[in-house]
Order: structure tokens, then sequence, then C-alpha cells
């Protein structure tokens, strides 16, 4: 009998991803998909629960290879944060185009609502960290309570971008998914010229001076 591998994160995800692709459906059981690959049973369990937890993982692993592609760049560093969320993007839309046979897998069933996904769970928990962690400037509402609605909805509206950016690169037939790339400048550069607060910033003040003043205007 053959010796049993030595397995690793990276080795069940890539089994999985081509089990699926060549038979359209999850393994039938772990110990089956164990026994095609070569490896212990319980070794699976040192690492995911089951298969709908693998599936959750391999989107965080998109998420996780992008920032790390990112933080290569010395460029990406001294980025805004709307070139550092442009950046994002497109790099993460180049690793699941370069898995674009799986992510259709994934996702084709449930594309018209991928809120609905179980298996985008943690990618949605890491994407909205790292929306947070750009430091969007935003008004300073000098309210708690106020301040931490405009943070969950900058974070909310994000993700449902996110979501409808891959929607949008599900449906894309164009060479080299052209019109993603153009969706994605267009809607994020808005997005932000939308979140743009200076002029509203000027609006308060005036407005502030106005009633600082008032006394001159009787």
């Amino acid at each position: 009998m053959a010796r049993k591998k030595n397995i690793t994160k990276d080795n069940l995800i890539s089994w999985y991803m081509e089990f699926v692709l060549d038979n359209n459906h999850q393994p039938k059981s772990v110990y089956s998909f164990a026994k095609e690959n070569n490896f212990e049973e319980s070794g699976f369990y040192q690492f995911y629960g089951s298969f709908e937890v693998l599936e959750e993982a391999i989107f965080s692993e998109f998420f996780h290879h992008t920032i790390q592609v990112l933080q290569k760049s010395d460029d990406y560093q001294n980025y805004d944060a709307r070139n550092k969320l442009l950046s994002f993007y497109f790099t993460f839309f180049e690793i699941l185009t370069a898995n674009r046979s799986y992510v259709v897998y994934a996702l084709e069933s449930v594309k018209k609502d991928l809120k609905k996904l179980k298996s985008l769970q943690s990618l949605r928990r890491n994407y909205t960290q790292f929306v947070e962690d750009l430091n969007i400037e935003r008004i300073e509402l000098k309210q708690e309570t106020l301040e931490k609605v405009q943070n969950t909805s900058i974070k909310e509206s994000s993700w449902m971008h996110l979501l409808i950016t891959m929607k949008f690169w599900l449906d894309d037939v164009s060479p080299s998914f052209e019109k993603t790339d153009i969706f994605i400048e267009k809607s994020i550069n808005a997005r932000f010229d939308l979140m743009d607060i200076k002029p509203l910033k000027s609006i308060i003040d005036f407005g502030k001076f106005i009633l600082k003043e008032k006394v001159n205007f009787n």
C-alpha cells in the first residue's frame, strides 16, 4: 500500500477545486475524497470541518492572496484610499479570473442574490475590515452612535458594491473582461466622488459661520 501523504491547506483546496470542476459536484464524502488523493481522512479535519467550510476558505484565500500581492508593491503603500481600493479590485478580479471556472461553479446557482451564499461569509468579514482600515475620510459627527452608523454604512455599502461587481463579472463576456475593468474604475470613482466630504464640510463651516454671526443680520 502506498504511503499516505502529508497534506496542507493548499493541497486540500487544490484537490477540491480540481474534483468539483471534473465532476460538477462535491465529493460524496470526506472519506472518498481522502482515498482518491491518498491521505488520511483525519488529515482533512485538521484544517476543515466540512466541505462547506473548505469552500468558504477558498474565497478567503483569494482575498489574502490579493493582499499579499498588494503589499509587495512599494507604490501601493503610498496610495490614497481611492487608489488602494482600485488596486484591490483589479488584483482581486485578476485572481478570480485565474480561477474563473471554479468561481462560476461556486456562484452561478445563486448569482442573482450572492448575499445568501455562505461561502462568501469569510470574504465579507475580511473585505469589510479591509475597507475600515483604509480610513476613508468621513464627516466628524462628534456623536458616537452616529459615527458607528456612518462606519457601518460605509462597510456595508462597500460589501454590496463588491457583490454587484462580482455579479457583473460573472455576466461579462467581453474580451479579457475589459467591461468589468471599466465598471470597476467608473463605479469606484463615482463612489468616492459621492463620498467626497470637502464640499459638505464647506457648507457646514459656512452654516456655522452664519449661525455665529447671525446677529449681524438683525
